[in-house]
């Protein structure tokens, strides 16, 4: 399996470690430390040296009650950081955005993703991915970051969020976007409780029935950071934890703060799974 974007060519031959850069002054665990463009790219060069195949690049929290962002103040956030990043460092670049224009403008200056906690919802937004032509990230939410942690409740939040990918992927094909460029994320954290959390993770392997990369982003959330009783900024174990079980569970993509230590975990899983596969083959 692989994704295709431009010229890039990203393989999930091992787990691929997206970096998280919120350029934002209200993230939930990190705002306003990036927001300077010396350093969010002083923080996109130690990511990438610590391991990250991937940079995430932010300029809305969505955290839960974070207020909206305009188009024009997105932008003004985002694009000097990615112009920045492109010029100096040759990596795979993703915009976190919902909004067509910053989509399109994004794609403009140089990212090879785009990262949307609404799948394509919003207005143009679908339009705007397929004319860039590079893949993307359907995430489920329930709801909206405003009000999405108010009690979310479901008969079953695993057939939810199965029926959310099955309906999200039908009408992103019928109206032009390939399947090869899609990528599946079941949105920890968004519009879920602790246990819909877990029960999630217990069953992400559920996911690869749909032949589709997989990403798991739990760093440092409220499914680990109430769980444990402790600070967003202080949960670096629980949150390699999450990853751990996420890839063994078969995640293809990790969305983490922590790189450097995340990056360990993914030398020894992969280090494990050679040992599993010349064993099966020596059998």
């Amino acid at each position: 399996m692989k994704l295709i974007s431009q010229s890039k060519c990203l393989s999930f031959h091992r787990p691929q470690i997206m970096g998280i850069l919120n350029v934002t002054p209200d993230s939930f665990s990190d705002g306003g430390q990036f927001s300077s463009l010396d350093a969010a790219l002083f923080h996109a060069e130690s990511m990438l040296k610590n391991g990250a195949h991937i940079l995430d690049i932010g300029g809305e929290s969505t955290r839960p009650g974070a207020p909206l962002v305009c188009a024009e103040e997105e932008l003004s956030r985002v694009i000097p950081v990615i112009e920045g990043i492109r010029a100096r460092f040759d990596c795979w670049l993703s915009v976190d955005t919902s909004k067509a224009i910053v989509m399109k403008e994004a794609a403009l200056a140089g990212v090879d993703l785009i990262n949307d906690v609404r799948a394509l919802q919003e207005k143009g937004a679908l339009k705007a991915a397929i004319e860039a032509d590079i893949p993307v990230c359907l995430m489920h939410m329930q709801g909206q970051p405003q009000t999405m942690q108010v009690q979310p409740q479901y008969p079953d939040v695993l057939q939810s969020v199965h029926d959310f990918f099955k309906a999200r992927i039908r009408v992103c094909e019928e109206h032009g976007l390939n399947r090869n460029k899609m990528i599946l994320d079941p949105g920890f954290g968004f519009g879920k409780n602790r246990s819909h959390n877990y029960h999630l993770l217990s069953k992400l392997d559920e996911f690869h029935q749909y032949g589709l990369p997989l990403l798991a982003g739990m760093s440092r959330k409220s499914m680990i950071f109430k769980l444990l009783g402790r600070s967003a900024e202080d949960v670096l174990a629980g949150s390699l934890a999450c990853a751990t079980i996420a890839l063994m569970k078969g995640a293809h993509i990790i969305r983490v703060h922590d790189v450097k230590e995340t990056s360990d975990v993914v030398q020894v899983f992969k280090a494990l799974s050679e040992v599993e596969e010349m064993s099966g083959e020596t059998q």
